[in-house]
This record gives structure tokens, C-alpha cells and sequence, in this order.
């Protein structure tokens, strides 16, 4: 390998020490009995190594394409983690990606099946306090410099960590500890283990509650110059907000006026809520239980695999199995997670269903199952993972950016409507759905985050003129989204906590489909879809800009 390959490998060999955590949640091999050290200290050395690996990229002249595209997309990716180091990034707690998610989140995708993984997973809950230690004191040691979250959101993982501790609600240590095998003295280590966990978590809650919340910021809002920082971030690329913003309010209401449209071909003559309510009462699309729920997720996803495998995409073996998963928290979220290097631990989908959500409809999730799945995120994590001909490791294993990420899984979802899987009126509900609320969240987190002023004529008129706060972006949720208010509530919360990270799935979704339409522009009769998608996701994870940077080459 040339020397752009050999800095990027040598970075993730000193990364994976740095930082084991996510190491195992790549699927590194060797760290599962390690933890993270998230004092001021430990999270200082990553930031080092950031900038040691991107002075070298910058002094390093790349062999060929191959390179030339890694270089491009490794300087713009530790460029601006370096960035987000400047400004603290890391002590902005949120209720969905913060050290603390990650330590809990960790042992989720440890593997269980040996008296050495057991050990391993006893091990590091007996970590866990040093590690939520060390991770207040980098918050105190930040927000003493003037760097501190907003008060809100310290409440809500407060509250999060209650829900983790409660012996009643996910229990999640000791309910983990309790299902694994062991006796003897790993039992005892376990259980130890899994106690020290627990009264570390609550402790943790306490610590948010009484000394850091004093010192949190009394708004959510980040403003115009961190949003902006945290935009580029999230998608790899520099928007135009105010432009962007605008154009959430006309994908919502193009959005809106498709739905209508469909929702004839369901309740001839009715409301997209009649359509709803018809497709809700439907006991063919109604599923009664999180176990079947899984059930059925996995059905489509294995069908969906094998339908597209050798006609839209060429799979590759490793690729062709993903596991649907529940999730061992109510937190709310539904999300990814990519295999092991080794493929031992496969692709998995997770749901964290909200406490109280018993049943199903899978007329809105179909579309889910697409973007977490394939051609959605699986197909592209994992096929990455599997081009060790065409990319190095840290392309392989480290490289994200969400609003590749996203902007493809969504760009993923439109594109079986295009080929004809979401043909029932009821699965193009529920696509379209899903895509008005990736739509709306544009808005909302844009406008809240910068407090902006909502215009008149945009379909909001009782709110015309006022400036976006909480209050009125959950009731532009509500107007727009027809989802539980459980995960409603949870989505709110992220946004105000996780600025610009929502809108990367839509605004990711705009810049792939103009990446394709570039690229038709350019091949002419020649192009080929199959061909582009091969092509761009050979490229593996990068920002926005270099993507499209590195197609125009192609």
C-alpha cells in the first residue's frame, strides 16, 4: 500500500488503544475487556492523534485515485472532528450520542456465547464507574471553562439514566447479568459487576441533576455559528441554511399534497387520517407484540436481500444476512449497527420501543426495514466493510458521515418506490410519511436552533411571524408526523440536543439524488444505475463534498 493507505492504516492501530469502546462497536477484535478513558485526559489524546494523522494526510502525496479519494475524505472528516474538539463538542450531553450512550450501548453488541465473553462483559461493567467518572470530570472541567450543554437536555438523561437503573423499567445491568450463563466465580463477577454499573449510572444521574445543571445553558438553542459548524459536520459538506430551511418548507408541503394524492387510492375521497386510521385498523397490517414485530422486520429484510441480490446490486456473500433486533432499552430510537471485521458479529437493526407501544402497523415501517436494511444502511456499511480491495481500514471501519449515511438510507427508501416495492397504496403511505417527517425535522431543527422567524404562506400560517421554540416545534411535529407522541417526545429532545444532525438524512437525501443527476447529465445514453451505485459505494463513507468531488472524476 502507498503511503495515504499506510498513514490511514497506522491512525485506526493507534486509534483502536485510544478509544475501545468504539472499537468494539466496529467490531475490532481484542478490547472488549478494555474501557474508554473519558477524562479530560483520555479524550485530549484522541484529539492529539487527530491532529499528528492530518498533518501527515496534508504532507503526503497520494499514488492514485484510490488514494486520492481517501486523502480528500480522511483531511475532511479529522479536519473537522479537530473542529468539534475546539468547541467542546464532546460536553454537549444529548440523549441519544454522548460518552454515556456509548458505555451503555457498548455491551449491546458484545458477543455472549463464551465463558471468555461473559468474562469479558463482567470485566468491563466493573469499568463502567471509573469511565463515568472520568467523563464528569471532563463535563465540570468544560463547562468551568465556559463550555456547558444545555440544562434541559442534563435533565433528560438524568431521566434516561433513572429509566436504565429502575428495577421496574429496563433494569438494564442486572437484566443483562441475569440473562448470560455463568456460575461460580464469574456469576459473583457478573453480578458485581452489573451492581457497580447500576449504582454508577444513578450516580451519574445525581451528578447531572445537582452539579452539573447549575452550570447548564438556560437555552437549547446553539446559534448561527455553532449550528453552521455542526451542519458541516454532520453532513460533509457547506449548506446554505437559509436556503435549506426554505426548501424544508416546500418539500413539506410537496410532501403533504403526495400524500393526499395517495391516501384517494386507499379512502377514495378521504383525509390522509382516514387513509391512516384505515391502513391502523387493518388486522392483516397490524402485528401484536415486539417478538412478531421482529419477526416480520426480518422476513422482509431477508426477501428484500434476495430480490435485489444480482438484479439492482450485486451483494456479496458476507452482506446477505442482517439480524432485526429489539432493542434492551425504551429509549426510542431505531437505528444500525455494521459488523465485525471478521463478519462474526453480522449487520443488525435495532428498535428501542418506547414503554407503553404494544402494537405495530407495518404499513409504516416497511420503508424503515428498507433503510436500515437494504439497499439502506446494511448494504452500504457493510459492502464497505467488504472492499478491502479498493479501501483501506479506516475507510473500512472508521469512516461515517451521517449525511452520507442518512442521505443515502433515505435516498435508499425513494429508490424501491422507483422500483417498485412500495406499490401498495399503504407501504407509499408510510414511505411518504417517513419522508415528510425527515422533511419537517429540517425545519424544526434549523428554526429552533437558530430562532428563526416562521414565514407566512408556507402552510403555518397560525404561527406566522413568531419565532420557533420547543412548544411550536412539537406542534409542527404533531402536524406533520403521524406518529406516537412516545416517539415524538424522544425525537424533540434529540434535535434540541444533537444540532444538525436530523437534517442530514433529508438534506443528505437532496445531495445524492443531484450526485445521480449529475452523473446522468454527464454519461448520457451511457449511464447506468446499477453501474453509479456500485461505483459511489465503492467510494466508501465520506462528506458530502468529497463525494461528489470524487464522482465528477469518474
Amino acid at each position: 500500500m502507498g503511503n495515504i493507505d499506510d498513514i490511514a492504516n497506522r491512525y485506526v492501530d493507534e486509534w483502536a488503544p485510544l478509544d475501545p469502546l468504539s472499537a468494539s462497536g466496529v467490531g475490532i477484535a481484542g478490547y472488549d475487556d478494555k474501557m474508554t478513558d473519558l477524562s479530560p485526559a483520555g479524550m485530549d489524546a484522541l484529539t492529539e492523534l487527530n491532529r499528528r494523522t492530518l498533518a501527515a494526510l496534508l504532507a503526503a502525496t497520494p499514488d492514485d485515485e484510490h488514494q486520492r479519494v481517501a486523502q480528500e475524505a480522511m483531511v475532511e472528516r479529522l479536519g473537522l472532528s479537530v473542529e468539534m474538539d475546539e468547541i467542546r463538542y464532546r460536553s454537549m450531553i444529548n440523549v441519544i450520542a454522548s460518552p454515556l450512550h456509548e458505555v451503555r450501548g457498548a455491551f449491546d453488541l458484545m458477543p455472549t456465547d463464551t465463558a471468555e465473553a461473559v468474562g469479558n462483559i463482567a470485566t468491563r461493567m466493573a469499568m463502567v464507574p471509573a469511565a463515568l467518572a472520568g467523563y464528569q470530570e471532563t463535563l465540570l472541567h468544560d463547562a468551568r471553562d465556559g463550555f456547558a450543554g444545555a440544562r434541559a437536555q442534563m435533565e433528560k438523561v438524568a431521566a434516561q439514566c433513572d429509566a436504565w437503573t429502575d428495577p421496574d423499567g429496563d433494569n438494564f445491568y442486572p437484566g443483562l447479568a441475569g440473562r448470560l450463563e455463568a456460575t461460580g466465580e464469574l456469576r459473583e463477577r457478573l453480578d458485581a459487576g452489573a451492581a457497580a454499573a447500576t449504582a454508577a449510572t444513578a450516580d451519574f444521574a445525581r451528578f447531572l441533576r445537582e452539579e452539573l445543571a447549575p452550570l447548564g445553558r438556560e437555552r437549547e438553542a446553539v446559534g448561527r455559528e455553532l449550528y453552521q459548524l455542526c451542519s458541516r459536520f454532520f453532513l460533509g459538506a457547506r449548506v446554505d441554511l437559509d436556503e435549506t430551511y426554505a426548501w424544508g418548507f416546500e418539500e413539506v408541503a410537496r410532501l403533504r399534497a403526495d400524500m393526499l394524492l395517495t391516501a384517494d387510492l386507499i379512502v377514495p375521497g378521504g383525509t390522509v387520517e382516514q387513509a391512516a386510521a384505515a391502513l391502523d385498523a387493518d388486522p392483516s397490517r397490524r402485528i401484536g407484540s415486539k417478538e412478531e414485530f421482529r419477526d416480520w422486520m426480518q422476513g422482509l429484510a431477508d426477501k428484500s436481500i434476495a430480490d435485489l441480490h444480482g438484479t439492482h446490486f450485486d451483494i456479496p456473500e458476507q452482506v446477505r444476512h442482517m439480524e432485526c433486533m429489539i432493542a434492551p432499552t425504551s429509549d426510542g430510537g431505531i437505528y444500525y449497527t455494521g459488523p465485525s471485521e471478521d463478519f462474526t458479529r453480522p449487520g443488525r437493526m435495532w428498535w428501542a420501543v418506547p414503554a407503553g407501544v404494544t402494537s405495530f402497523a407495518t404499513w409504516r415501517e416497511v420503508t424503515t426495514v428498507f433503510h436500515e436494511g437494504v439497499p439502506g444502511h446494511h448494504l452500504q456499511v457493510a459492502q464497505t466493510a467488504v472492499r478491502s480491495e479498493v479501501l483501506n481500514r479506516w475507510q473500512r471501519v472508521l469512516s461515517w458521515c451521517s449525511g452520507h449515511g442518512e442521505g443515502w438510507a433515505l435516498y435508499a427508501e425513494r429508490l424501491m418506490g422507483e422500483l417498485g416495492y412500495l406499490d401498495d397504496a399503504g407501504d407509499r403511505l408510510g414511505m411518504l410519511d417517513a419522508q415528510l417527517f425527515r422533511a419537517a425535522r429540517v425545519v424544526v431543527d434549523i428554526g429552533m436552533h437558530l430562532e428563526l422567524e416562521i414565514p407566512a404562506g408556507v402552510g403555518w400560517d397560525q404561527y406566522a411571524g413568531q419565532t420557533w421554540n420547543p412548544e411550536i416545534g412539537y406542534e409542527f411535529l404533531r402536524a406533520n408526523c403521524m406518529m406516537a407522541d412516545e416517539f415524538l417526545r424522544f425525537e424533540l429532545d434529540r434535535y434540541l440536543g444533537w444540532p444538525g444532525q436530523a437534517p442530514s438524512y433529508k438534506v443528505g437525501e437532496r445531495i445524492w439524488l443531484q450526485a445521480r443527476a449529475d452523473a446522468e447529465e454527464r454519461k448520457g445514453t451511457a449511464f447506468d444505475l446499477k453501474e453509479f451505485h456500485r461505483a459511489a459505494l465503492d467510494l466508501g463513507a465520506l462528506g458530502l463534498d468529497p463525494l461528489r468531488a470524487a464522482l465528477a472524476r469518474i
